[in-house]
């Protein structure tokens, strides 16, 4: 989108994208109020508006993941270190990223206790519990958690701290099962991408040096962002027998040998959020696909003479009639409050733009008159920490 001279640009409260990527998407993020800063360096606060777009691509997701035979589960966030260590590679591959509990109730650990970075270790354990015949595989079990990755540079929702994901981990009876599992998935990754975010992606193998820590393969669908830069959106790894033998995770075989299991894993993150802003977005704002737009259409009674008897009514009416439709809508105006998860202008289009300070210059004719009350929007301060610095060199990977 070609960039207008400031006095007639519509929004003039982020930086336009052409001019600055990185302060763009920064002040994309804050100003339409998806994510915030937080008193824990490297951690977000997901606004409602943010988390409900994250809770459409989770539905999404979720239906799609369920639709091909797994169950959601549940497993611990803290997971004894003696565990995370049996497995060589894997530990290699995640130590610098490791967060630890120490001390507990008062008193120091008798062993610490990592914070779940990934659930392979402590899966694993329980799979080495469950699985003793050919009768019980495949094991096909979904976890939607949350992870800690010690990072040392973050940016909101691409990379942080402790970020949100759904992570699938698979046990099967043969190398061949696994690896179609991985691929199935990647597929089920790409549709969800492409039909949901509307963002085209390309899938591939990672290299031996950038494959998952103690896979044999892992796979990955990768992005091209608003600034030209590849962004991996998903992964799915073929871990072989690496953490069955790890973990014991050992099955009578229909042969009556005794066997290791071949496994998975795959996960998604709230990184698609992220994705979704730089793939869309525009010098004017936000900009969502309608099946992650928190609302589709958005009704804006104009306050004027006596609305409350006159245009009020129609428009609940049309709120109404909106909503058995299936359709995400709100109501707007002047008695909205913070409770409210649009802090945005909009209507029926999808094209978001950060909260105005008062009332907007009228439109171009042809255009609907949007308004949304002003904010007090806070001030920058010192706590941008981290997430001002620049991304370095080509694809974003996590």
């Amino acid at each position: 989108m070609p960039n207008k001279p400031a006095k007639e640009s519509f929004v003039t409260e982020i930086t336009p994208r052409s001019e600055d990527f990185s302060r763009w998407y920064l002040d994309l993020v804050r100003r339409a109020e998806l994510a915030d800063y937080s008193p824990v360096k490297g951690c977000m606060v997901i606004r409602p508006y943010g988390y409900a777009m994250w809770e459409l691509i989770q539905q999404a997701l979720d239906a799609r993941i369920k639709a091909t035979g797994h169950v959601n589960a549940y497993f611990p966030l803290f997971i004894p270190n003696s565990l995370l260590t049996k497995e060589a590679e894997h530990v290699e591959g995640f130590s610098p990223q490791v967060a630890y509990v120490t001390h507990a109730g008062g008193e120091e650990l008798e062993e610490k206790l990592v914070v779940r970075p990934t659930s392979e270790a402590i899966i694993g354990t329980m799979y080495a519990n469950w699985v003793q015949s050919w009768r019980d595989l495949p094991i096909l079990i979904n976890q939607w958690a949350n992870v800690v990755r010690w990072e040392k540079k973050t940016y909101p929702f691409l990379r942080t701290t402790e970020f949100l994901w759904q992570e699938g981990h698979t046990a099967h009876e043969t190398e061949d099962e696994a690896e179609a599992e991985t691929l199935k998935i990647l597929d089920l990754y790409a549709d969800v991408c492409e039909s949901v975010l509307a963002m085209p992606v390309v899938k591939g193998r990672k290299t031996e040096s950038e494959k998952f820590a103690g896979a044999l393969r892992t796979y990955s669908i990768e992005a091209l962002m608003g600034d030209g830069r590849a962004l991996q959106a998903g992964t799915s790894h073929n871990l072989g027998q690496n953490f069955a033998k790890a973990f014991d995770i050992k099955f009578q075989a229909r042969d009556k040998s005794v066997q290791h299991v071949w496994g998975t894993s795959w996960g998604m993150t709230t990184r698609l959020i992220g994705a979704a802003i730089m793939v869309h977005g525009d010098d004017s704002g936000l900009v969502l696909p309608p099946k992650i737009a928190p609302y589709q259409v958005v009704i804006v009674p104009i306050g004027r003479d006596d609305w409350r008897e006159t245009v009020l009514p129609k428009a609940l009416d049309i709120q109404r009639e909106l909503v058995a439709a299936g359709i995400r809508v709100t109501l707007d105006g002047p008695t909205s409050g913070h409770n409210r998860t649009l802090p945005v202008e909009a209507l029926v289009t999808g094209r978001l733009h950060p909260r105005s300070r008062g009332r907007p210059e009228p439109p171009p004719p042809g255009v609907p008159h949007v308004w949304v009350p002003s904010r007090r929007i806070a001030p920058e301060r010192d706590r941008r920490s981290d997430w001002d610095r620049r991304l370095d060199g080509g694809a974003m990977t996590m």
